[in-house]
Formats: C-alpha cells, structure tokens, sequence
C-alpha cells in the first residue's frame, strides 16, 4: 500500500479466474448483449437487456431473473473501457434495490495466451461489503458468474494438437517462413497460389489456394504477438485477392475473425503444437456456426497437419 494513501481491502470483493484464451477473447464476452445473456450472473440465474450502449459514458440496464422467481433490475454506467485490458463500471440497483452501489474494475492479464481476469468491487463502506456478502451471498456469486464465463468461453474454444518429430526451432521455421509455408498449408487437396509474409505484431500473412473445383480461396493471418520460438497469436480470416476480410464462401453466418494461439513444446523426441481458437467480435449465430464445425475443423486441421508431417521428412530433421 502506498504511504498515505487509505485501506481499502476491508471494502472490496476481489474475484479471480485464469481462463485458457488470450484477453482479446474474455474481454469480448462483455461487449455484446447476446453473449451476455449466456453467462452473466449466478447459476440458476436469467437476464433480459433493457439497453445496452457499450462505450465510456454509456449504460447498460439489465433485469436479473432469479431462481426464485424474483426480478432483481440492475444499471451499470461504464466509466472506462480500454480494450482488451481494462474494464470499469458503477453498478447501482433499481427500484427497492436502489441503495446496492458498488465500482468495479476488470483487469484483463495476458499470460502468453491465457488471461487472469481479476474482478475487484469496491463499496462504500466496509459494513455494505459485509452486508451484501451475508445477505446476497456475494463471494459466491461472483465466483459462480467467472464460472458460467469459462463455460461460455470453453464452449467456443476449439483446440488440437500433434507431435511432430522435429526439433521445435525448425517446425517454428515452418509456421514462420513463406518458403515452408507453401509447401505445407493448407486443406489437403488444395494447390498453393500466392502468399506473401509479413511477420511483426500487426503484420499479414496472405495467401490463395485451389481447391480441387478449380476455384481459389484466400485467407489472411493478422499477427498479434510472436514469440520466437515458442508461439504465435494471430486473428485469421477469410480474405479476397487484396488482403481484404470476406465472409467464408462455404457458411454465410462464419465468423469473419478467429482468434488463434499457436504454442509449440519442445519434448524429448519431437515438438508439441497446440493449436487454440476461437471467434472474436463475433455474433452469437457466428459463434453457434462456430461450435457446430467443431467436428470438421478436427479433421481439416489433422489433414494439415499429415502435410507439415510429410514435408518434415523431405526437408530432413
């Protein structure tokens, strides 16, 4: 605690989750009343959005739907939004629950990948903290809230994995350079046409393919953040002939942005790439179609895979 500055852990409910997606990905939870609805608030609970005006001076008025049966109508005034690390809000209650005040502040920490969300609720007084505890059961409430977010999130995350039998700083060559790239990427089936690489947080991968109807289809990696050799971030999308987002050509309601973490673990006999995705700023049809391709996008990628594996053996390990 700084010198002269006030107490104020005796005022607080602090909550804490470490989810297994980047912070782009949790913080995108909050920004949609569609998502919302899906997660928000204690097990057994429902909420219905009045109105929502997700920017810094904006409200979002809400009514919680209690296992009860009892209406619990709720306003949050967001004070600052700083995407994707930091979210703050007042948080009052309506009607007979007007005199329930509180801050608070969401920190959204990058842990290569992964996010701690700290939730830190800050009320007038020591004696409203105990009250709401006591009487609305808060701790709990908010660890159940965190609880229903991963659930939410874990339903979207789509994840794969391979061992590859190459040391981890070739296969990150692989994934790195165009001139491995082209040899490897890809749906099997499909014939490189174009690619061009530019690899810096922010830069574009972009390529073009054709499938086996003749037809070509392109897609763009924006990278996020590289770190050599151990992972890469990235946002993919499906793209056009000039580096442009497109919708998907097969599903109209795809997601138009993935979000992408590529780990890659050195082991004794090989490297462990793990692959973890999932939609961003996507609506919640894209996030249903998403889900429901879960399936499809094993057997895509383990195609893929193959490919990365065989042309391992030619380059040699």
């Amino acid at each position: 605690m700084d010198a002269g500055l006030p107490d104020k852990t005796d005022r607080m409910i602090v909550t804490t989750r470490v989810f297994d997606v980047p912070p782009a990905l949790v913080f995108d939870a909050f920004t949609d009343p569609d998502h919302l609805a899906r997660w928000w608030g204690p097990n057994g609970f429902t909420l219905t959005t009045l109105s929502f005006d997700f920017r810094e001076g904006g409200v979002w008025r809400f009514i919680m739907h209690g296992p009860d049966g009892r209406d619990y109508p709720n306003r949050i005034t967001f004070d600052e939004i700083d995407r994707p690390k930091r979210l703050a809000y007042r948080h009052s209650g309506e009607g007979e629950y007007e005199g329930l005040h509180f801050q608070n502040v969401i920190t959204f920490e990058d842990l290569g990948g992964r996010t701690k969300l700290t939730m830190s609720a800050l009320f007038p007084s020591a004696a409203e903290r105990d009250r709401v505890v006591r009487d609305h059961q808060a701790e709990e409430g908010g660890r159940q809230t965190l609880g229903r977010l991963g659930e939410y999130i874990d339903a979207d995350l789509f994840v794969i994995t391979r061992k590859v039998k190459a040391p981890r700083d070739l296969v990150w060559k692989m994934y790195t350079e165009l001139e491995h790239l082209k040899h490897w990427w890809g749906p099997k089936g499909f014939e490189w046409v174009h690619g061009s690489l530019d690899l810096k947080p922010g830069g574009l991968f972009h390529y073009g393919m054709k499938g086996p109807n003749g037809d070509v289809m392109w897609g763009r990696f924006v990278f996020q953040e590289i770190v050599a050799p151990e992972r890469l971030c990235f946002i993919n999308s499906f793209s056009d002939a000039q580096g442009g987002i497109t919708r998907a050509p097969f599903a109209p309601d795809w997601p138009l942005e993935v979000f992408n973490v590529a780990a890659f673990t050195q082991e004794a006999d090989g490297t462990r790439i793990t692959l973890r995705g999932a939609p961003v700023n996507a609506s919640a049809a894209e996030h249903e179609k998403f889900r429901s391709w879960k399936p499809s996008m094993q057997a895509g990628f383990s195609g893929t895979f193959e490919q990365l594996e065989r042309y391992l053996e030619e380059v040699g390990t």
